[in-house]
């Protein structure tokens, strides 16, 4: 199923709905997985492990990136592990009863209204219609658990039908119904671990020990404001009720847990939250017996389970993506995680997002499309080449490529809300089966809800997923996937013919220049020769420029900048953007115009007067400059773009010469760039980091240009930067210079006046 426009279907994978038309008249297998959850953190309840039962057998891949799991919780972390345990039959009558469970005790924490909850009438059986299909059950305690069974059926039957009539607990000495509640009578045994509903409050409560020395005429534990002195007293003042058995002793109820997203990365823990939670004094008149015996520690529990099955809902996912990647574009393995990484936005604020695979995907993406180009458009001018590169891959394009193949509903682009969560067994959700997704017929995803997908974040996970195959070090695979989606690329070699009529050497000082470059040997120095001459050169002995080398230059030399950042600095786990910022302060003009200084490539840079003017004002611009560096934004004067793109153009020079093999332009560019930038020595763009700075404290961040002045026979910018009461204004050559300036100064001043307090 395509979108149309920006509009997109959001999959579910199968592994998690059934669609048997026998689903309600035979016994069922499922494979159960034990959810150990393990608290680093003190608190009076403590969690309990919860079995995941389920109809498909896990990939030992899911079940590997699920286990190891932290999530932050209120008061700190919680980890899961994921281990597999024996399968189960279950009849349909206990698949029934195990539904009516896990939507009891889910709309209680989830709905939080008695309005909402499972009713007699509810129609429990799987059905014919495609649903969710998976069973979250509390599991046994671990020293008590019998070998034949982990599952904890007492609290699975706590949600059957209340009865007066109900069997006491086991540990009960009394067997006694004499205690009044609001649907009938129980013995106290009943009331010790359960879930009430009081609706005078419209609240549910968890339940724990009877409190036996207090009852409805005991005074208040705390004197309310309202001059009440007893229980009986507070609730006729405070909810007009008349308690009918204020002999009867209290019960102490704490209100149910409420549900987070624990999946959000920057989420706080709340550490001032105590080890003891709150409780409310309830006269047991006032209480209905919704699920019984539960313990409280199992309603925390399934408290966590909304935000769990989401992040395994998102691995499956990714999961059924990378059989269809496996079956059109490698053999080779590629992990689960990094398909993940690849298809999950920033908007979902997790751990993981595609940002840096992203800036990967689209470096490799820009190279494999500049060579093919370059090799079959020999006779076209850059102009060309460049618009034919951006028809195929601007964000349209990509956009269009990705649905062609279905991709976009493979997307995971929303924070988690998980009052909007579909709880298995609640059948007030449909779904819609996918038809014919994979062409080989491997699996089918299904279609929970339409969504609407911006148009760049479809191009941007296209460009992840090349980056997640490049993060393998598999080009092959991303060159098959980049075909597979419908841009024709491949690694053949086709002649780049020139000739030139005269000896290089008469040209240019070649001997020189390879030194400067790792002493490359050029096979043929006329590369060298056309890398270094401008357009504007009239010399009857060159008939070309540089402007088709600069086109493949660019294209190799950021693809590898690129993958020398990632390899070099991944595995200090920056933070998603980091390869992007990165990227950024070494992929850029004013950088390869610095470098190309230091290394005195201007002298050799075959142009007309009025470029070589140019050239020299630049120089001129930057002889007070230390060049030991030659990133970090502190070029404040004009410079040529022509000495930018020398750089680029020798690059693609030597990329031809060598037969395609960038290794050996990354090895022969690499002194004229050095030092590469660090993490430490990283510097943000002066405007990116005002910006970044005025939105994180809420200033309010306004440029304005003022005309333009001639000063010495040249043309200058005026810009006016405003941040926070602060104004600076700069003038340079052109805007951009101008805002960069500008911002630097507003920078600085807010940095004196942050340490002033």
């Amino acid at each position: 199923m395509k979108g149309s426009g920006n509009e997109h279907p959001c999959y579910v994978p199968p592994e998690l709905v059934n669609c048997s038309s026998k689903a309600c008249s035979v016994t069922h297998q499922y494979y159960c997985y034990l959810m150990e959850l393990k608290q680093d953190y003190k608190y009076e309840v403590c969690v309990r492990d919860i079995v995941l039962a389920i109809r498909s057998e896990l990939d030992p891949q899911i079940v590997d990136a699920l286990s190891g799991t932290s999530f932050v919780v209120e008061r700190g972390k919680l980890s899961l592990n994921l281990t597999s345990a024996k399968p189960v039959r279950l009849s349909p009558q206990e698949v029934e009863q195990c539904r009516r469970f896990q939507t009891t005790l889910f709309r209680i924490l989830l709905k939080r209204d008695d309005n909402k909850l499972a009713s007699d009438s509810d129609n429990f059986c799987l059905g014919d219609n495609p649903e969710f299909d998976y069973l979250l059950l509390p599991a046994t305690v671990e020293h008590q658990r019998p070998s034949n069974s982990i599952i904890d059926w007492e609290s699975v039957n706590s949600c059957c039908p209340f009865s007066s009539e109900s069997t006491c607990g086991s540990n009960c000495k009394d067997h006694a119904c004499d205690v009044r509640i609001k649907n009938g009578s129980v013995c106290s045994c009943k009331l010790e671990n359960c879930v009430v509903y009081t609706p005078h409050s419209k609240s549910f409560y968890t339940m724990t020990p009877v409190i036996w020395d207090l009852n409805g005429n005991s005074t208040l534990r705390y004197l309310g404001r309202d001059g009440t002195a007893t229980y009986k007293e507070h609730f006729k003042k405070k909810h007009g009720i008349e308690l009918r058995f204020p002999h009867q002793s209290l019960l102490r109820g704490r209100k149910v847990f409420e549900v987070g997203n624990y999946l959000l990365k920057d989420r706080k823990n709340k550490n001032k939250v105590g080890e003891k939670m709150g409780s409310e004094e309830l006269p047991p008149e006032l209480c209905s017996v919704i699920m019984s015996p539960i313990s409280i520690c199992t309603v925390y529990s399934f408290s966590f389970i909304p935000s769990i099955m989401h992040w395994l809902e998102g691995l499956l996912v990714a999961f059924n993506l990378r059989k269809m990647l496996l079956d059109h574009c490698t053999k080779n393995d590629i992990p689960i995680i990094k398909v993940f990484e690849a298809i999950t936005a920033k908007g979902c604020q997790e751990a993981y997002n595609y940002e840096n695979l992203e800036t990967l995907g689209d470096s490799f993406l820009k190279y494999a499309v500049s060579q093919q180009l370059f090799k079959t458009h020999q006779n076209d001018r850059e102009g060309i080449l460049s618009k034919l590169r951006e028809g195929l891959i601007s964000n349209v394009a990509l956009r269009k490529f990705a649905s062609d193949k279905n991709l976009p509903g493979f997307i995971r682009m929303e924070a988690f809300d998980p009052k909007q969560w579909i709880i298995p067994g609640d059948k007030t959700k449909s779904l819609l089966l996918e038809e014919g997704l994979v062409s080989c017929g491997r699996t089918s995803m299904y279609v929970g809800r339409k969504r609407k997908i911006e148009l760049k974040k479809v191009a941007d996970v296209v460009e992840a997923l090349i980056g997640a195959f490049i993060s393998t070090e598999d080009e092959e695979a991303a060159l098959s996937f980049i075909n597979w989606i419908g841009i024709e690329v491949d690694t053949s070699i086709i002649p780049y013919e020139r000739h030139l009529s005269t000896d290089p050497e008469n040209l240019v000082d070649v001997k020189f220049l390879e030194s400067r470059l790792n002493n490359y040997k050029f096979e043929d120095p006329y590369l060298l020769v056309e890398a270094l001459t401008h357009g504007s050169y009239k010399g009857p002995e060159i008939q070309t420029c540089y402007e088709r080398l600069e086109f493949i230059g660019d294209a190799v030399l950021d693809n590898l900048i690129t993958m020398h950042l990632y390899k070099e600095y991944f595995n200090e786990k920056f933070s998603p953007g980091f390869l992007t910022t990165m990227r950024s302060i070494s992929v850029n003009n004013e950088c390869y115009a610095l470098s190309a200084i230091k290394a005195k490539l201007h002298k050799h840079i075959l142009c007309d007067s009025v470029v070589r003017k140019n050239i020299e004002k630049t120089m001129k611009g930057v002889e007070n400059l230390s060049l030991e560096s030659t990133f970090g934004w502190e070029l404040e004067t004009y410079f040529c773009p022509v000495l930018a793109d020398v750089i680029e153009s020798i690059a693609g020079a030597i990329f031809v010469d060598s037969g395609y093999k960038k290794e050996i332009v990354f090895e022969s560019i690499k002194p004229l760039l050095k030092p590469l930038v660090t993490p430490k020595t990283a510097k943000r763009h002066p405007i990116s980091e005002l910006q970044e700075l005025c939105q994180k404290n809420q200033y309010k961040l306004t440029e304005h240009e003022h005309p333009s002045v001639r000063e010495n026979d040249e043309t200058l910018f005026k810009i006016e930067v405003k941040a926070n009461r602060i104004t600076r204004t700069a003038k340079a050559s052109n805007k951009d210079t101008a805002r960069k300036m500008a911002s630097k100064e507003v920078l600085k001043e807010l940095q004196i006046c942050k340490s002033l307090g």
